[in-house]
């Protein structure tokens, strides 16, 4: 009898009964071109998000294959920060590439981007979407083969005239835009903060329109 509850209490140790949960995983993609002429534009806005999030954090960018990267922790969860090399248009290789690499499903992958459809600093998240006519976002979707990702879209807003979206796009902060954009980078960071801590729903509540 005393043999039987050995074996009994024995069977139902947690490292033999249970099996640990793997550790949720996140990749922050903030989507731009790469080069000093591209530094402070529009269509850099995702690239810029990640810096005022690493500075704020004191992390410190790698260059590594596909993209500048580097790593923190929210709440405990692994984060990999990433800004692609490839340029706008090829902006799904390297998020694909760190996907895998990094063993992120994609339901924990956001993508930072500028959107011409909201006014500027606008913020609206989405869990899935199409690419609105935004090419980092449409090479994406080639590359993943869904449009069931979470996306960040950040408001540059479409003050151009016919014929210059170009270089509305890439061309750089206005001076009221730039008086207003330490306190929208802030907000910025928050929501990655939000994204990783309470969750996309969460967040969206939280911050969407604001």
């Amino acid at each position: 009898m005393l043999a039987f509850f050995g074996r009994l209490f024995k069977s139902k140790k947690p490292s033999e009964s249970t099996t640990a949960t793997p550790m949720k995983k996140y990749l922050i993609t903030g989507l731009g071109n790469i080069g000093p002429k591209y530094h402070n534009t529009r269509h850099n806005i995702g690239f810029q998000v990640l810096d005022a999030f690493a500075e704020a954090n004191q992390l410190t960018w790698e260059t590594e294959k596909l993209g500048d990267v580097a790593h923190t922790k929210i709440k405990g969860r692994p984060i990999t920060l990433l800004k692609p090399n490839t340029y706008m248009n090829l902006s799904g290789k390297a998020v694909r590439y760190w996907l895998t690499k990094e063993k992120v499903d994609i339901g924990n992958l956001l993508v930072i981007t500028d959107d011409l459809n909201l006014d500027f600093g606008t913020i609206r998240l989405k869990g899935k979407g199409s690419d609105g006519g935004h090419n980092g976002l449409k090479d994406i979707q080639a590359q993943l083969n869904t449009t069931s990702y979470p996306r960040f879209r950040f408001g540059i807003g479409d003050r151009f005239s016919k014929g210059k979206q170009v270089d509305f796009v890439l061309g750089e902060w206005s001076m009221d835009e730039a008086l207003d954009l330490p306190e929208r980078l802030e907000t910025s960071c928050k929501i990655i903060e939000s994204f990783v801590g309470a969750g996309l729903s969460s967040t969206m509540n939280t911050f969407n329109g604001k």
